[in-house]
């Protein structure tokens, strides 16, 4: 059984108005749970669907680190958070943790964790 069977994938790629972004793909989801099972504290935030991009969740361990991948619907990513009893928010709703914008702004500049 593939994600998209699993999760809902292929149903929430179908739908939508998005012109100019590629579907979601399988290896956005695995991304996305590899990420959540390999670091401590993973939060996901679901971004809305635009015009120009799908829907897609941005993954936030502890320290900050972050990865964001296309995840086809809401349905979907709240489907992978339970299953991996982890949290879901609506980034619309919660924001952006700070921790999130301090790693970003750490690697922007080059910096280690220790500087």
């Amino acid at each position: 059984m593939g994600w998209r069977d699993r999760f809902g994938l292929r149903k929430a790629n179908r739908r939508g108005k998005v012109r100019f972004d590629r579907a979601s793909e399988d290896s956005d989801i695995k991304a996305l749970i590899d990420f959540a099972k390999s670091r401590v504290g993973v939060e996901f935030f679901v971004e809305p669907e635009t015009f120009a991009t799908r829907t897609t969740a941005v993954a936030v361990a502890t320290d900050g680190e972050w990865i964001r991948r296309r995840c086809g619907s809401p349905e979907v990513i709240r489907k992978v958070a339970s299953k991996l009893a982890v949290p879901a928010y609506d980034v619309q709703i919660m924001g952006y943790p700070q921790r999130m914008r301090d790693w970003s702004a750490r690697n922007k500049r080059g910096l280690s964790l220790d500087d």
